[in-house]
């Protein structure tokens, strides 16, 4: 499947899971000092290959004849700092409450590990602006995900099925925390909690065949 290819299938599947409404969201996906990108005021469930831009690493249009989303300055930046090869940004329900109304989202379920634990809130600023790409670039780091302050979620990976899961798995994550508060007051678990997690996924327990 080729790049283009992925971002229509993902794309669909984002508006199919409510991730994303009306032309809302954006995913790229790298291949060298090339990012195909989803282009600006397209619904994602309506791409087509061909309508999926080109870009270089530093920003400027190979090939297409739609524009690039606005927020493609945040995925160039953190294809900068990071080894992702892939980006997907979303204005999903659950992450855009959390977004709203803190700072971080704490590790309420041990899965919070595969995006790198807290859940860091990049400061507000304004879409599709080098601040907005900096802030983002500051979150992310050393992290699978992030939200956007009153804005929405932006999460990387190795391939952008890697970077979708973890989407996916962020929307989760917010919507646990928000049901709970709820009900009560969450328990987040502690870093020693989180460290015995670790421990235990590095030495897991193997069972014997019967005789």
């Amino acid at each position: 499947m080729s790049l283009r290819e992925q971002l229509c299938e993902y794309g669909r599947r984002a508006v199919e899971l409510g991730l994303v409404i009306g032309t809302s969201g954006n995913l790229s996906v790298r291949q060298g000092d090339l990012v195909a990108v989803t282009p600006s005021g397209a619904a994602l469930d309506r791409l087509t290959p061909d309508m999926c831009p080109i870009v270089d690493v530093e920003g400027y249009l190979v090939e297409g004849e739609l524009q690039p989303s606005s927020e493609t300055p945040m995925h160039l930046a953190v294809y900068e700092a990071t080894n992702a090869q892939a980006v997907v940004h979303t204005h999903s329900v659950f992450g855009t409450v959390v977004a709203t109304t803190m700072t971080e989202l704490p590790p309420v379920h041990y899965n919070a590990l595969l995006l790198g634990g807290v859940v860091k809130v990049a400061e507000y600023a304004t879409y599709g602006t080098p601040e907005l790409a900096a802030n983002v670039r500051s979150a992310l780091e050393g992290k699978q995900a992030a939200l956007m302050a009153n804005h929405g979620g932006v999460t990387i990976g190795a391939t952008l099925e890697q970077a979708f899961e973890a989407t996916r798995l962020l929307e989760w994550l917010c919507e646990v925390y928000v049901r709970g508060l709820g009900v009560g007051k969450p328990t987040i678990l502690t870093d020693e909690q989180l460290a015995a997690v670790v421990e235990r996924s590095l030495d897991p327990p193997v069972f014997p065949r019967r005789p």
